[in-house]
């Protein structure tokens, strides 16, 4: 698809309202006139394939045009996932026990589908060694429809709980991760997962990049969940940046534990490394896979990998200060 038919595309689906109020935000935080914002988001929309959320998030408006080209835009991130994914090999990372099925070998956690023939008695045997458990639908994003189950939940028996769970839209119920503790210091509400992204290129093959997503107080580490997230060094593990989260809202320690985000050293890194990088030969025809890896005491675990990965995260403008962003990264192992 060319740029201008991508444009024209996302014109027509356009929140009108949604980008009306977004420049009046953006006309705040940079002092520039409502007119020159839309003028300009109209021409980083023809020009690099940026909507108006990738405007407000990398803040482009602060851009030059030669680190406007190095951001990954919406339309730069959907032709990345066009060329690397064929939707054909999407299904076992769309369906989550499918993906627990194909890589179950990093997934030591038990789980069970919720469907029209689950057995009540196996739902019985999950819940009777567990205080709480995850519910998720069986595809979905953004962590959009998890919910946590407390004992009281089935303590009127399994077939009450399992009605419930159809009726809540669960597809998959799993024990819980229990994180490491490092990792619980930064945010105990929430399992704080490594973003870590693998690119089977024609250049090289290996990690493109890597970001810790961290709670803010929810369930959920996801960043359209209120979370945030910092760039970690690929070599060491430490986290290069302060925490940002959607808004722009940037943090040196988080604000509910104190701990500090910058430096921070992430436990088991390099088995967390050779763990997705193992994966990614396993369905070798998705070349381009986001994977959601939480840390435990014992080491790495996966929690899902993604096979359109969001292009939010890495073009948040606080982890590129120099205002240089990450498609340079990705130009090591595909021609853009």
């Amino acid at each position: 698809m060319s740029r201008l038919q991508y444009f024209w595309r996302r014109l027509i689906k356009m929140d009108w309202k949604a980008m009306w109020k977004t420049t009046g935000l953006l006309k705040k935080r940079s002092g520039k006139s409502r007119l020159w914002l839309l003028t300009d988001m109209l021409r980083c929309a023809v020009k690099y394939n940026a909507g108006y959320i990738d405007y407000k998030i990398a803040q482009m408006y602060r851009l030059t045009d030669e680190q406007r080209k190095t951001v990954i835009t919406r339309g730069i991130s959907n032709d990345i996932v066009r060329r690397m994914n064929p939707k054909e090999y999407w299904h076992f990372f769309d369906d989550k026990t499918e993906f627990n099925q194909t890589f179950s070998k990093w997934i030591p956690r038990k789980w069970l589908r919720i469907d029209a023939q689950t057995d009540p008695n196996a739902l019985f045997e999950l819940c009777r060694r567990n205080d709480a458990l995850l519910g998720k639908p069986l595809e979905g994003s953004s962590g959009v429809g998890i919910q946590k189950y407390t004992s009281e939940a089935w303590k009127a028996g399994p077939e009450s709980f399992l009605s419930r769970l159809r009726q809540d839209g669960i597809g998959i119920l799993e024990e819980l991760v229990i994180q490491h503790p490092a990792m619980a210091s930064l945010c105990p509400t929430s399992v704080n997962t490594c973003r870590i992204a693998t690119l089977l290129g024609d250049k090289q093959q290996g990690i493109v990049y890597a970001f810790l997503r961290i709670g803010n107080g929810k369930v959920m580490d996801n960043v359209d969940c209120g979370g945030m997230a910092a760039r970690i060094d690929l070599e060491s593990g430490r986290l290069l940046t302060v925490g940002a989260d959607k808004q722009g809202n940037t943090f040196l320690k988080h604000p509910m534990t104190g701990t500090g985000i910058v430096g921070f050293q992430i436990p088991y890194w390099e088995e967390a490394k050779r763990m997705c990088m193992e994966a990614a030969q396993v369905i070798p025809q998705m070349r381009f896979i986001a994977w959601d890896v939480a840390i435990t005491a014992q080491g790495p675990t996966f929690i899902e990998g993604n096979s359109f990965p969001s292009h939010a995260i890495p073009q948040f403008a606080a982890h590129y200060p120099n205002g240089i962003g990450i498609l340079p990264e990705f130009e090591k192992f595909i021609d853009l």
